[in-house]
């Protein structure tokens, strides 16, 4: 962070946009200054026990460190290993160190404490909220202008966001992961994992997003009877 902080801006703020890991690494340590607790410890006990995402853990880089009921990761890459002499290792196990990026994509989950996550956020009235309606409308609110301008969607504070339908998304991958996760504007949510990335020649993680993300909406669309209970009792 201190090496970060001494770069020169590639442009002023305000004026473009470009997605910041780096950003939510920053917010996390903003966290832990204003509550004095470390970011999972705050996370765990402010957002997550309250929803009842309470599997939900931060994950450790070694496959030796993984935790109990994690899945295995793959990707066909190798990368020298981040730990001195660690040699040649699997890209998901040691070619990054996952324990710095806490709060810019560490955490593990399934795909039910994800969806208890959302739908605790979503300003929907299925499921309590977490957040107060102004917070929430100022997380999925458009930046100012210039950014966005033109588009019929925006990034908001950690959310992409299309006004017109109520949809908001996020999505992201890593060597060994893909994931995503969406809220629409007709109440209904998903969330999708693999333990991999994209392995199909000439493809890439966010076509792969695209296809992912059009056949759920297929799949959606063709459902004529949900239940009208709440399944979450059934799952850990």
């Amino acid at each position: 962070m201190r090496y970060m902080l001494g770069q020169p801006l590639d442009f002023t703020p305000g004026s473009r946009y470009a997605y910041s890991n780096f950003g939510y690494a920053v917010l996390g340590r903003v966290i832990e200054k204003v509550t004095g607790e470390s970011y999972e410890q705050y996370v765990k006990r402010a957002i997550l026990a309250p929803v009842g995402a309470t599997q939900m853990r931060l994950g450790r880089t070694l496959l030796s460190d993984r935790h109990p009921g994690e899945i295995q990761y793959f990707d066909l890459g190798s990368a020298s290993s981040v730990f001195p002499g660690g040699g040649t290792v699997p890209f998901p196990y040691g070619g990054f160190y996952l324990e710095a990026m806490d709060s810019n994509g560490g955490w593990i989950a399934s795909t039910i404490d994800l969806l208890r996550f959302l739908t605790a956020v979503d300003g929907l009235s299925t499921r309590p909220d977490v957040l107060r309606p102004a917070t929430i409308q100022l997380m999925v609110a458009p930046p100012l202008p210039p950014l966005w301008q033109g588009s019929a969607y925006h990034y908001g504070m950690g959310w992409l966001v299309r006004p017109a339908e109520g949809n908001w998304w996020h999505n992201g991958s890593s060597p060994g992961t893909t994931a995503l996760l969406v809220r629409t504007g007709g109440g209904i949510a998903w969330a999708v994992l693999f333990n991999s990335r994209t392995m199909v020649p000439g493809s890439n993680w966010v076509n792969f997003h695209s296809e992912t993300d059009s056949a759920i909406w297929q799949a959606v669309r063709q459902v004529t009877d949900w239940p009208a209970h709440d399944l979450f009792s059934q799952y850990k």
